[in-house]
């Protein structure tokens, strides 16, 4: 099981949610204990970061397996995630 850690970032982006989106959001990144590299993740090209894909929302995050700990690092809509 590995710790889930949202940084102040990540959680400004999903305070702007409503609230139906925040709950779905919220459950698949604390899915992300249980199995940090779920179907359909993606590595993002450049950068040392997955993302996950919920709806229209994308998860962006880092896993440390050594001290197993995934951060979330940004909540965005795919058309502002990659920029």
């Amino acid at each position: 099981m590995y710790k889930v850690i949202i940084t102040s970032r990540a959680e400004r982006e999903l305070r702007r949610l409503d609230k139906a989106i925040k709950n779905r959001v919220v459950s698949g990144i604390y899915a992300l204990a249980e199995n940090p590299r779920p179907h359909g993740c993606l590595k993002v090209k450049g950068e040392d970061l997955w993302r996950i894909r919920i709806g229209d929302w994308r998860v962006g995050y880092g896993i440390d397996d050594q001290a197993r700990v995934v951060d979330v690092l940004r909540v965005n809509q795919r058309s502002q995630f990659y920029n």
